[in-house]
């Protein structure tokens, strides 16, 4: 009897050990959520699916306008190396027929120029096409890096001297 009651006392200990952590880490969880959730900057009319090519060939920037974009609401559906580099400047196409959308993008990327080519074959509302002048959105400072929440995977790809970590096919963009 009293080995059976040590072994209860182990178990409901466990038991209870586990409650008391679960309960810590679900709490820090929703609080990271709550604060990483993204506050979108623009009155979306709905779910906006954007492209964004790296058309420069500076490295890492069609993953920061990503992050960017998707920081500010919007659905990046693809990213990565345009098909050719030029000196260009930066553009956003809107391929539906709504320039008002496409300005939110630009507004969001600091992007000065707009244009309208719609293609329906692209499925995407929105293309960016990012030339040797976009370099990068201007970073509150190194500290807000530090600020991300433990469980964000993006500040691992994030460095001085990184570039995309592109999807799986290993694009760099």
């Amino acid at each position: 009897m009293g080995r059976r009651f040590g072994i209860l006392i182990v178990l409901l200990l466990i038991l209870g050990g586990g409650a008391v952590l679960g309960t810590a880490l679900s709490g820090r969880r929703e609080t990271a959520e709550a604060e990483a959730e993204p506050h979108p900057a623009f009155a979306l009319p709905g779910r906006v699916r954007v492209e964004v090519l790296n058309a420069g060939g500076v490295a890492g920037v069609a993953w920061d306008a990503t992050v960017a974009l998707r920081d500010s609401g919007f659905d990046v559906v693809s990213y990565g190396n345009a098909g050719t580099y030029s000196d260009d400047p930066s553009v956003v196409i809107d391929r539906v027929g709504d320039t008002v959308t496409a300005g939110a993008v630009a507004e969001a990327l600091g992007v000065v120029q707009v244009r309208s080519e719609p293609d329906s074959s692209l499925y995407v509302d929105v293309t960016v096409r990012l030339g040797p002048d976009w370099t990068s959105l201007p970073q509150a400072g190194a500290e807000a890096e530090d600020e991300a929440p433990w469980w964000d995977l993006r500040r691992l790809f994030r460095g001085d001297d990184a570039a995309d970590p592109g999807p799986e096919t290993g694009i760099q963009g």
